[in-house]
């Protein structure tokens, strides 16, 4: 007897792309900020040493988010939203927090103040939709659904 067996579930490939898309969204953001002409011309100086933690900031809050996403399927569709969208707007505080810190740009650091304070209110507001299936998870501190059945 033979079965069809795909190669990777629905779900599987779903993350994945939706995985692929935000590490394209940032490479592609950080490419068009490398070229702003002012760059150099800022009141506040970045050295070396600086720029070098904030690649290293950067990358590790990627990576954290990416491997946060990272989840099995619950057969429940809202849990699953809410255990991918956590870790997302969880990294997405994690990677402002390295531009308030280290960045040049006023207007980009207010922005990244604004986005860890917007990103927040969404974090709160998943958890709250799903109060009863949460839990803590140890990797990132991110609370996310649990698989716990209805």
């Amino acid at each position: 007897m033979e079965f069809d067996v795909p190669l990777f579930s629905r779900g599987f490939v779903r993350r994945r792309a939706i995985s692929l898309a935000t590490s394209l969204s940032v490479m592609a953001t950080s490419f068009a900020l490398a070229q702003d002409p002012k760059h150099g011309s800022e009141a506040r100086r970045v050295t070396d040493a600086d720029e070098q933690q904030f690649l290293l900031d950067i990358d590790l809050a990627m990576s954290n988010m990416n491997r946060s996403m990272l989840m099995t399927s619950t057969d429940d569709i809202d849990r699953d939203f809410v255990n991918v969208m956590v870790p997302h707007h969880q990294g997405a505080i994690d990677m402002a927090r390295p531009e308030i810190k280290w960045g040049r740009n006023d207007e980009l650091r207010q922005l990244a103040r604004r986005m860890v304070s917007q990103q927040e209110e969404e974090i709160s507001s998943l958890r709250h939709a799903l109060p009863a299936a949460t839990s803590l998870m140890p990797s990132t501190g991110t609370e996310i659904a649990s698989h716990a059945p209805n």
